[in-house]
């Protein structure tokens, strides 16, 4: 998104020699960019990645321990696999 913002200012101030009113559009163009822009796209994926790190210990915390719900239900409703699950982590 920001390599086509910024490829379109630079097309705006090139016309902007022939016409000062490009030079204003690029110059609000940026303005719009920097004040909504990248706020938008770093929110347009919903929840965080898994790459990024926790937002904050509490979310990390909530995390843990919707993971550590999981994990106690699928022992709890099938105890079979998880039996051979801590057999090969043993091994």
């Amino acid at each position: 998104m920001g390599t086509v913002v910024l490829s379109g200012t630079v097309v705006l101030v090139v016309l902007g020699f022939g016409n000062h009113l490009y030079w204003l559009a690029a110059v609000a163009v940026l303005f719009l960019y920097v004040r909504h822009g990248r706020d938008a796209t770093s929110q347009a994926a919903p929840g965080p990645t898994p790459s990024a790190g926790p937002t904050s210990y509490k979310a990390y915390r909530d995390r843990r321990d919707q993971q550590a719900k999981w994990e106690r239900r699928y022992r709890r409703e099938r105890p079979v696999e998880s039996r051979r699950q801590d057999r090969e982590r043993a091994d």
